[in-house]
């Protein structure tokens, strides 16, 4: 059988032509791997260049190779967060003609770190608090989908910083299932697989010495449970109020966005005797900041780094002579965005040198800054100005950050 590569962009299989298929993964030369951080696999997984792009190749049998990747197209296609499925590449031999495993390609995801990586020091619980949030964040967008994950733990995800938070990312999908809909023993099951998992993960850092002693790893495999649970009810609930005070269903809905969620299709019924009105959430879409920011400015970001850049928005907006809400006749919001981004955000984010940045984004970058601002401004009792704050923060803070997923943070 010839090498065969499946692709979702024609342009891809020349790239990958380049790359030693004849070879066992494991054996692959310095000269075509990346040195960056991996975490567990019951897989032969290694970081490859193709072009410009980074990769990411893992060796398993060809029939969870195909469909995993097809799942985690479905994925991409749900607007879920997973990595970017590239190619198979099936067909693989030896020099000799003996056969070598087929091998899925992944696009490696910019400025994330296996959990593993994130615990070469010791991480402070609240740090771990805000992986517990992006992990059920993630599996109830999932849930929501219809899709049964099978295996959620922190060895199957990627974190990335999202403004003082993190966005969780699936990486495995080799165990998922995608359904119309899950039912409450498919979520259920999901969950308790989730609580086994971190448990034992974290178990497994408590031994090698890597997890703060005030850690305790079943509590934090519950915490998963609590924290999923919370947010299913609050996107999920009935809610009946008194007919006539249909503010209180703007009032939920705000709530919604507020958890970074909109609500794309709703169900409001009166009750037979007119005295109540019952609203129930039909379809949730996550990303509610992204989407806004994006429209606005053209900025693609993680939701609390959306959240951040449209409130520094706003306050500029209000700034402007040509800005007025009420006014038919007054500059648009995108037209005042565009220059937003232009006059502020670019020239900010390019004031920091590149090699002072580690591993964040621009988006990352500008939150760093404006938080940095925020405490000098604190300490000096008036505001000190953006230009202030950009110069101290690369004088200061950035030459003692690790370039790591930890924010740096001012002393």
């Amino acid at each position: 059988m010839s090498l065969q590569i499946s692709a979702t962009n024609p342009e891809h299989p020349a790239l990958l032509l380049a790359l030693p298929w004849d070879t066992p993964l494991e054996e692959w030369p310095e000269e075509y791997l990346v040195p960056l951080p991996r975490g567990i696999s019951r897989h032969v997984v290694r970081y490859a260049h193709a072009g410009d792009e980074v990769i990411a190749v893992k060796e398993l049998a060809e029939r969870p190779a195909v469909r995993e990747y097809g799942l985690l197209r479905d994925l991409d296609r749900l607007g879920i967060p997973a990595v970017d499925a590239l190619a198979v590449v099936t067909g693989r031999t030896d020099r000799s003609g003996a056969p070598l495993e087929p091998v899925l390609i992944t696009r490696h995801l910019r400025g994330s770190m296996p959990y593993r990586s994130m615990f070469e020091t010791t991480m402070r619980p609240a740090t771990m608090h805000r992986l517990m949030d992006a992990l059920a964040v993630l599996l109830v967008r999932l849930h929501l989908a219809g899709f049964a994950w099978g295996d959620c733990s922190l060895s199957n995800t990627l974190f990335r910083r999202d403004a003082g938070a993190f966005a969780a990312y699936l990486v495995d999908a080799e165990t998922g299932e995608l359904h119309p809909r899950l039912s409450p023993g498919q979520r259920d099951y999901d969950l308790d697989l989730a609580r086994v998992n971190i448990s034992g993960e974290l178990l497994d850092l408590e031994a090698s010495g890597a997890l703060h002693p005030s850690v305790d790893p079943v509590e934090f495999g519950h915490e998963i449970c609590t924290r999923y649970q919370g947010l299913w009810r609050e996107l999920t609930r009935t809610s009946v109020y008194p007919a006539g005070k249909y503010h209180y269903i703007e009032r939920r809905i705000r709530r919604l966005n507020d958890l970074g969620f909109d609500v794309a299709e709703m169900q409001i019924e009166h009750s037979s005797n007119g005295d109540t009105v019952t609203f129930v959430p039909k379809v949730v879409d996550a990303g509610h900041h992204q989407r806004q920011l994006l429209r606005l400015t053209g900025l693609d970001t993680e939701e609390n780094q959306a959240r951040r850049l449209l409130s520094d928005l706003e306050s500029w907006m209000a700034t402007q002579d040509d800005y007025a809400p009420d006014d038919p006749l007054a500059a648009r919001p995108e037209v005042l965005a565009h220059r937003w981004v232009r006059d502020v955000f670019r020239p900010t984010v390019r004031a920091v040198p590149p090699e002072l940045r580690g591993t964040m984004d621009p988006a990352e970058i500008y939150h760093q800054l404006l938080e940095h601002r925020w405490y000098l401004s604190e300490r000096a009792q008036h505001d000190i100005g953006l230009d202030t704050a950009v110069q101290d923060y690369i004088e200061n803070v950035l030459p003692r950050a690790r370039a790591t997923l930890e924010p740096a943070e001012p002393e």
